[in-house]
């Protein structure tokens, strides 16, 4: 596993994007959430999302870093929209730019010119960093920390 690299430029985002192929052939394989909110053990509750932490988990078939997290900070939107089991779900390229002081991720470059009529997936955050995870290719669920009895 490598260190977190964080994307603040213009330059940053094409550098990675060029490091990661513009994330040709690759899949969303898991994401997860932490808002920052918790319910303490005496059932006292903290309900503000102070961390609003979105991680993607991509696999792309490449041999040179076949595995990514992304980890959005601070996020604003998220819209969910999965294929369903009679569609592939592969990303062929995204789009991801910077607007505003927002990084925007959308899983088709279509995202970017058509936003107001996308409905695939798509995120706005106002942080964003990545890392290469090795030893993380196949269907073993990575984020999973309440095992299934």
């Amino acid at each position: 596993m490598t260190n977190w690299s964080d994307i603040h430029t213009e330059a940053d985002l094409n550098k990675f994007l060029e490091t990661y192929g513009g994330f040709h052939d690759c899949c969303l394989k898991e994401l997860r959430y932490v808002s920052g909110a918790y319910v303490e053990e005496d059932l006292g509750m903290s309900p503000v999302n102070n961390q609003r932490k979105l991680y993607l988990l991509l696999q792309r078939q490449n041999e040179k870093f076949p595995v990514l997290e992304l980890e959005f900070s601070k996020l604003i939107k998220l819209n969910l929209q999965p294929t369903d089991e009679n569609y592939t779900c592969e990303i062929l390229d995204v789009s991801m730019f910077w607007e505003d002081g927002k990084i925007y991720w959308g899983d088709s470059n279509w995202f970017q010119t058509e936003r107001e009529q996308y409905e695939g997936t798509w995120l706005c955050a106002k942080q964003v960093r990545w890392r290469i995870l090795e030893n993380a290719l196949g269907n073993q669920e990575l984020y999973e920390s309440i095992k299934k009895e």
